[in-house]
């Protein structure tokens, strides 16, 4: 087997031709209209508009949440254009709204004969090691995933990570020493994140106190807007955010309230509310997917839990260059400090301990969520 490591040295080099190919940002905007528009035309169903590529290697995607979410969704589905451009594959998209329909489009994609299933969160996991007995010849991989079998892959981020540093910056940033969080649903991987930001931000400013609300889902831009607002009304002065969809809702409220930052999660952000966005914690998913399909369409991947973090290249935090001034050349310094030390293994990132209650959710948790 290919080394991953190899094979995300090649992803990178593919990622910068495709950059290239990408001349402006009404490009980028165009082609996330056009998917979105792809899923609406089939109410959650195949996106043919993303369907070329040879039929020999068909690898398909799906999504628990809208892709023009511009974080968790839009991040698969860029990695899923990647794999068809790199590598010729026909390629499928399902954004998915109900458990019922995870297992159900596994099965559909199996019976399709489709190399290669993304299922794109912690919570595809049952009906992944479910559905795939059925269908050997077909790999189903998901994400945030620890599950494995025969045919079962899955892919941890350790987000946590560059959640770490991304609390080192938000520690120093702060005026009020109160920073928040905002999740979609409490999931593991969001926890963990979330206690690693605060871990960090409390390395460099022992007097942080952080405030933890989740929606209760990953879509209502309206209620990510009020649980911002009502952090902000409590001192909050940086939040991190990690909501997809209702996440956008948190760049609104900070750009109606004065002296307020956001950190990003999941893709690139920082483009999203530049005046007030101090960084991303960015997991390149496209990186990712693509160093996956190249080991399954050499016919060398191997079924197993696939950890990918800051050494990899594929977790990273990613600060805005727009408000450079605000960050503090000591706190560069310190972020890059951890950053060798997780990229030498000499260090690692703070998980919550494994005993620690869940924190209350600001609404109840809906099923179903992305992670």
């Amino acid at each position: 087997m290919i080394p991953l490591a190899i094979a995300l040295r090649a992803a990178r080099g593919a990622a910068r031709r495709a950059r290239r190919r990408v001349t402006t940002v009404a490009a980028l905007a165009a082609a996330l209209a056009h998917a979105a528009a792809a899923c609406a035309r089939s109410d959650g169903g195949d996106a043919e508009g993303a369907a070329a590529g040879s039929g020999d290697f068909r690898v398909a995607l799906l999504t628990p949440g809208s892709i023009a979410d511009q974080s968790w969704n839009g991040g698969a589905y860029q990695g899923l254009l990647r794999i068809r451009d790199s590598l010729g594959a026909a390629v499928s998209h399902i954004q998915t709204r109900t458990p019922a329909e995870f297992e159900e489009n596994f099965r559909q994609y199996g019976a399709q004969g489709y190399t290669l299933v993304f299922g794109h969160g912690f919570e595809f996991q049952d009906a992944a090691v479910r559905v795939a007995p059925a269908y050997p010849r077909t790999i189903y991989v998901t994400t945030s995933g620890n599950r494995t079998g025969p045919n079962v892959a899955g892919m941890e981020f350790a987000f946590e990570e560059a959640s770490y540093l991304a609390g080192i910056v938000a520690g120093r940033a702060t005026r009020s020493n109160v920073l928040g969080v905002i999740g979609g649903t409490e999931l593991p991987p969001v926890r963990n994140s979330f206690y690693a930001f605060e871990q960090g931000a409390r390395s460099v400013n022992p007097a942080v106190r952080v405030l933890t609300s989740y929606i209760g889902n990953w879509d209502d831009v309206g209620a990510g807007k009020e649980q911002a607002l009502a952090q902000i009304a409590r001192g909050a002065d940086v939040i991190f955010q990690n909501a997809d969809a209702a996440g956008l809702g948190v760049f609104q409220a900070a750009r109606e309230a004065r002296g307020v930052r956001v950190v990003g999660s999941n893709s690139d952000q920082n483009a999203v509310a530049p005046e007030v966005t101090l960084g991303s914690v960015v997991i390149d998913l496209p990186l990712a997917f693509l160093a996956v399909a190249r080991e399954v369409k050499s016919g060398r991947f191997t079924p197993r839990v696939i950890s990918l973090g800051s050494k990899s290249g594929v977790v990273k935090l990613v600060l805005n260059p727009a408000l450079a001034s605000e960050i503090a050349p000591a706190t560069r310094a310190a972020v890059d400090s951890v950053q060798r030390r997780l990229e030498a293994g000499t260090f690692v990132a703070p998980k919550p301990p494994a005993a620690a209650a869940p924190a209350t959710p600001a609404t109840p948790a809906a099923p179903a969520g992305a992670r």
